[in-house]
């Protein structure tokens, strides 16, 4: 899969909110303030995998438009689904 620079950006966001994270620990931040700026981390992550998921589902059904010994639709949206099921 080809990770877009949307995709990659999100995940350099992600990175400079966990050593945001890690910063305020060392400082002894509040804990509500820490675990605060854990669960944002934890919701973009979250989204970044619904948006791999599925930039992903849609490749996969180009790609069995292109080449029908591929897998059925259904099989397809089942292993998204999947995927987004195991990330939680």
């Amino acid at each position: 899969m080809n990770y877009n620079d949307q995709i990659k950006n999100r995940v350099k966001r992600i990175e400079g909110q966990v050593r945001g994270i890690l910063r305020m620990m060392e400082e002894n931040k509040d804990c509500k303030e820490v675990i605060t700026q854990l669960s944002a981390a934890r919701t973009a992550i979250d989204r970044t995998i619904g948006v791999i998921v599925s930039s992903n589902l849609v490749e996969c059904v180009q790609k069995a438009n292109d080449d029908q010994k591929e897998k059925s639709m259904e099989e397809l949206v089942k292993g998204a689904v999947d995927l987004l099921v195991k990330s939680r």
